[in-house]
């Protein structure tokens, strides 16, 4: 290349330099509305009566690894493989990774395109007719026209200019979805956390059922053996014997309906870590007693919900995204700019590929505007407003009901204390009553009826008192999952620094 070439190549970059400089000065400014988080409307205080610690400072609430209070190995252990291998929660990732995916698609609207095309043609021109006059006719000779090859390669670019920020937002919206990819993961390790939880409570409360049905199931079978001497001795009548088997076979048949349901348990946490039904079998049968925790929950306040739970973070980002989708929109009601430039060789002989005289380059801008088409665009505008105010209900509605969550499983908690604790006298009460009708019986001072009534309130108020224990438990555990704890452990081994995405911290 000669000076006087290279002067001019170096003259014309600089002017595309100069005008994309310029032109990039004008793209600060972005069309449509700014995203504004929603307004914290919710109550200052909680309204039902709590099992928990009174109300207290957000920067003293910490419901990570609530499941620990529980204060059982075996639990945190299934918890920890849970999160390892439950498949919902692989496939909330794998929406993460597409969100993200999705992102970087919207994000190369920055850059130019690039095509490198090179093309073969081979051609013949028109023809002509070449009038010639003989002495004897006049005669027209036609003559072909030649033909030629046309080898060319080099390169085409066009970079859009985001004058008005339609791209800007589009990235925006990406990133809006990304944050809701995100907090959807959330709100799945949420909801794990506590169906493994609840389901392992259940299995041990089946466990504990079906060893008091069997304890007072042995303490009938023993009471109708001595009604049978009693009967055989001629001391009682064939009625009480009846009776007494009556309660015997009552009870048996309670025993294979806690049974099944123990082992459908087993098979519901084996699925939930992602394994085949009868996985655990094995390693769950050993019985164990029903987890227990303090009821002490650091509640916060109500607006804490707004900041932890993750399906209103998730409504949240869902409206960041629909507001940006009306940018988007609205960047179609003005030009795009774009600078279009192209170079490389062209020449009809094959061996002259790269030859200078071969060069040719070519660079410019240009504009399109959809100036007859502004009908639909703005039916498309308004079509993304409905959207956004669709996100707006949508995220008002989990609000209410992540309040009302909340205000109902510190109700249920607090009943139903109240409901164990009178559970635990009752018991203690009926232990008593069967021990003494026993006793009286067997001197000839009472019916044999009022033996059975004492057995029977001892079981159903025993078997009441573990199904309250459970409850209680699982009350609790559905608190914590209605505060929303639980998915801060995790967060930064699944949502690397540097994403782009808001940090939970900062929300």
């Amino acid at each position: 290349m000669n000076h006087k070439n290279l002067f001019r190549s170096h003259h014309s970059h600089c002017l595309f330099l100069v005008a994309t400089l310029i032109l990039s000065t004008l793209s600060a400014c972005m069309v449509g509305p700014n995203f504004q988080r929603p307004g914290p409307d919710v109550p200052a205080g909680w309204v039902g009566p709590s099992p928990a610690a009174e109300a207290i400072s957000p920067e003293f609430v910490d419901l990570s690894s609530w499941w620990t209070s529980f204060e059982d190995p075996a639990l945190t252990a299934l918890i920890k493989r849970a999160v390892e291998t439950n498949l919902d929660l692989r496939l909330a990732r794998a929406r993460i990774r597409q969100a993200r995916a999705a992102r970087g698609i919207a994000a190369s609207g920055f850059g130019p395109t690039v095509d490198v095309p090179a093309s073969y043609r081979r051609s013949r021109s028109p023809g002509s007719e070449t009038g010639r006059t003989t002495g004897l006719s006049d005669a027209d000779t036609p003559t072909k026209g030649p033909i030629t090859n046309s080898y060319q390669i080099g390169f085409d670019a066009a970079w859009e200019l985001d004058i008005f920020g339609g791209i800007r937002r589009e990235v925006e919206a990406a990133e809006a979805d990304i944050e809701f990819a995100i907090e959807g993961h959330r709100s799945v390790l949420v909801s794990l956390l506590a169906e493994v939880a609840r389901n392992y409570v259940d299995l041990r409360s089946f466990q504990q059922r079906i060893i008091l049905a069997g304890r007072n199931l042995q303490a009938q079978k023993h009471t109708a053996k001595l009604t049978r001497e009693r009967f055989e001795g001629g001391f009682v009548s064939g009625l009480d014997v009846a009776n007494a088997e009556a309660q015997v076979a009552t009870t048996a048949s309670q025993i294979p309906l806690l049974e099944s349901s123990l082992q459908q348990t087993m098979y519901r946490i084996s699925v939930l870590l992602g394994l085949e039904p009868a996985a655990l079998m094995k390693e769950l049968t050993p019985a164990l007693e029903i987890p227990t925790s303090s009821p002490a929950v650091p509640l916060g306040v109500p607006s804490d919900l707004l900041r932890r739970r993750p399906d209103i973070r998730q409504a949240e980002a869902d409206i960041h995204g629909a507001t940006a989708r009306i940018g988007v929109a609205t960047s179609d009601l003005f030009p795009r700019f774009n600078i279009l430039g192209a170079a490389g060789y062209q020449t009809a002989q094959f061996g002259s590929w790269f030859d200078t005289i071969s060069r040719f380059w070519s660079i410019g801008p240009s504009v399109s505007w959809r100036i007859f088409d502004t009908g639909r665009i703005r039916s498309n505008i308004e079509q993304q407003k409905a959207l956004e105010e669709q996100a707006l209900i949508s995220y008002r509605q989990t609000v209410l009901v992540a309040l009302e969550e909340v205000e109902n499983t510190l109700i249920a908690s607090a009943k139903e204390d109240e409901r164990r604790n009178a559970l635990v006298q009752a018991v203690t009460a009926n232990r008593k009553a069967v021990t003494l009708a026993t006793r009286i019986y067997t001197e000839g001072q009472t019916d044999f009826l009022n033996v059975l009534q004492a057995q029977r309130a001892l079981y159903d108020t025993e078997d009441a008192l573990a199904q309250s224990t459970r409850t209680v438990s699982v009350n609790l555990i559905s608190l914590y999952k209605a505060l929303g704890g639980g998915w801060e452990p995790v967060s930064d081994a699944t949502y690397p620094a540097g994403s782009g995405i808001i940090s939970s911290s900062t929300r």
